[in-house]
């Protein structure tokens, strides 16, 4: 059973440098008649759209325009920060947040890469939703 879904979170650290955070969402088991299903606590969103990036994009150190998840669906990309660089393929979520700063660089390394981009609102904090419960 899936007790919890893990984010890597890509933050602006005190040193004005990206670094990585693993977060554990809770998740809360629902009846529904004789079955159990999982879910964790509702994600406020500001839209949604998806993204392909062709296979050997390559970007310098960047930031995002917004506060979003993104989920890999197919490809793999190598994001590297200040805090080293991980690899994300498909059923990978990301939260980016480092809006300031020295930012990320991404290298896709299978592809293209097909993520989904979930954009949240200014006021949503990431680690009180992880607290939350379904």
């Amino acid at each position: 059973m899936w007790t919890a879904v893990k984010i890597v979170r890509v933050y602006t650290g005190s040193d004005n440098r990206s670094h990585f955070e693993d977060l554990q969402i809770p998740m809360k088991a629902i009846a529904q008649g004789e079955r159990v299903s999982q879910r964790s606590a509702l994600i406020p969103t500001a839209g949604m759209l998806f993204r392909e990036n062709p296979l050997g994009r390559s970007e310098e150190y960047h930031t995002p325009k917004q506060r979003q998840f993104v989920v890999t669906i197919s490809g793999a990309v190598e994001i590297t920060c200040a805090g080293g660089s991980r690899v994300f393929g498909p059923g990978d979520v990301l939260f980016a947040e480092d809006l300031t700063g020295e930012g990320h660089s991404n290298r896709e390394l299978h592809g293209p890469r097909r993520s989904m981009i979930i954009p949240v609102p200014a006021d949503f904090d990431i680690h009180r939703w992880c607290e939350a419960r379904a």
